[in-house]
């Protein structure tokens, strides 16, 4: 029985090192299923630690994902060998220099880290060519692969002597990315503890949101509370919180936009944050109105939003390809813009013209786990859509049970995809033009919950206020709760 694990003490989760021993053993029977032989050695190498720019201001380390995956290792520097066909694992640590006591603390001995990660072996990097000759590795599996998701290539692990040894750069990849793509249920409990305590932190947001707040007060309460609470110390991705216009900037919040504007009365504020936890992710977006009041153009296009999230997670299961759900979000969402008065036409129509691209530019959601954006949205055989909207999907394979995805319909209103549009013949006939200039400013709605396929549908991992009544309620209870009590 597993007893080693990883926490930041009470209060945060216990991460049984079990997690990573079952993600191992999975590999491990996919390579011999595919006809990898047994003397074969997947050979991992561990992310290194890394200052800025010319400085010696080290960054503070995250872990390389596949070997996250593999072996949960929080330190830097570590390769680690896993033998096919008996499971075999070991882990090489990189042996310290005696002034690292002075300043860094305790230098651990191999045994330290063999119980604390719990494999069968632990030795030092200066050792690995020795030990893999030993093992009479045939061949070395080592990972090469582009990731669909970003465009960039896991480049193979390298030692000093690599090169006496056979190695194998293909057949790793793909199957380690298809083991990350369905996960365990140890993985799924994590993921969704993770998303517990993302969401106890949106909602807290939620009650502090007023008038005369910065965007970057709420970011700095999200990030404090799962901090805080949960032991989460890195976020999944940098925090977007974007009130009125900025609510329609897709990726707003980075350095040249910094969450810097003052709230506003009347405004929508959009909070698209999530945390993390030993290297899993959540991926959650709220948004509201700054007074906690819906106007109804707010509520319109807000329910619109909502009727595709919950379109989507009622028709998702496993077998379902994953466009056809950003189809059905697309028609849902068309459907309630031509009832809100915004379009006219036939919506069969408006698909063909892709006219919902022009109010939801980004794909309908993406996999979701050790990384936001997960490994495997493309796998061999599926391709990208050319279609506008499609071609921003993230994930194109049909949904199988254990995938965690995100489902993230929105509506915005972006001056530089409406304005051109109103001036195209082909786009302009679907378009109401002085309802949608009415809109200019509106800034947008998307409304995102982490959702695990399951073999018979799905199921919800996110737990905040969706309703509007609900919204308004938890928002008004916030409010309350801040007053002055008079004597």
């Amino acid at each position: 029985m597993s007893h080693a694990h990883f926490s930041l003490g009470p209060g945060t989760y216990a991460v049984p090192m079990s997690l990573h021993a079952e993600n191992r053993r999975r590999l491990c029977d996919r390579l011999r299923a595919r006809g990898v032989a047994p003397g074969a050695v997947v050979l991992l190498q561990g992310g290194e630690q890394r200052c800025e720019y010319d400085t010696d201001r080290e960054e503070l380390f995250k872990q390389e994902s596949f070997f996250q995956w593999a072996f949960g290792v929080k330190e830097p520097g570590f390769f680690g060998a896993i033998e096919v066909g008996s499971g075999r694992s070991w882990l090489f640590a990189p042996r310290l220099p005696a002034e690292w006591a002075v300043w860094m603390g305790a230098i651990h001995p191999p045994e330290h880290f063999r119980a604390l990660y719990e494999v069968e072996e632990v030795r030092f990097v200066d050792e690995l060519a020795a030990v893999l000759a030993k093992l009479d590795a045939k061949p070395l599996l080592r990972l090469r692969g582009r990731n669909t998701d970003s465009g960039s290539w896991a480049e193979p692990a390298g030692f000093e002597g690599i090169e006496k040894f056979a190695t194998d750069d293909e057949v790793l990849h793909p199957e380690m990315v298809e083991c990350r793509v369905i996960k365990t249920a140890a993985e799924i409990e994590l993921l969704a503890w993770v998303n517990e305590v993302s969401s106890a932190a949106h909602v807290a947001v939620m009650k502090k949101v007023r008038p005369g707040l910065s965007e970057y007060h709420l970011e700095a309460d999200f990030l404090h509370h799962v901090y805080a609470n949960g032991g989460c110390r890195f976020s999944a991705y940098t925090c977007i919180c974007g009130c009125g216009p900025n609510s329609a900037t897709l990726h707003y919040g980075h350095a040249g936009a910094p969450n810097d504007r003052v709230l506003r009365d009347g405004e929508l504020f959009l909070n698209d944050s999530g945390a993390e936890y030993h290297g899993y992710a959540s991926d959650i977006t709220c948004s509201y109105p700054v007074n906690g009041r819906f106007t109804a153009e707010q509520r319109m296009v807000y329910e619109a939003v909502l009727a595709a999230n919950r379109a989507v997670q009622a028709a998702m299961k496993p077998g379902v390809a994953w466009p056809d759900m950003h189809r059905l979000a697309e028609r849902t969402i068309l459907q309630h813009l031509l009832r809100g008065g915004l379009l006219r036409g036939e919506v069969d129509a408006m698909m063909a013209a892709r006219v919902p691209y022009l109010f939801m530019p980004h794909g309908l959601g993406h996999l979701m786990g050790l990384d936001v954006h997960d490994v495997g949205g493309y796998p061999a055989g599926i391709e990208r859509s050319t279609e506008l909207g499609l071609k921003s999907l993230r994930c194109g394979r049909p949904l199988e049970a254990g995938m965690v995805i995100t489902v993230e319909p929105g509506v915005y209103f972006v001056d530089a995809l409406l304005e051109p549009a109103l001036g195209d013949p082909k786009l302009k006939p679907f378009l109401v033009e002085d309802v949608v200039r009415r809109f200019r400013g509106f800034g947008g709605v998307r409304i995102e919950d982490d959702v695990l396929v399951t073999p018979t549908g799905s199921r919800n991992l996110t737990n905040v206020p969706r309703e509007v009544d609900d919204i308004e309620r938890v928002m008004a209870e916030g409010r309350r709760a801040a007053e002055p009590v008079l004597a």
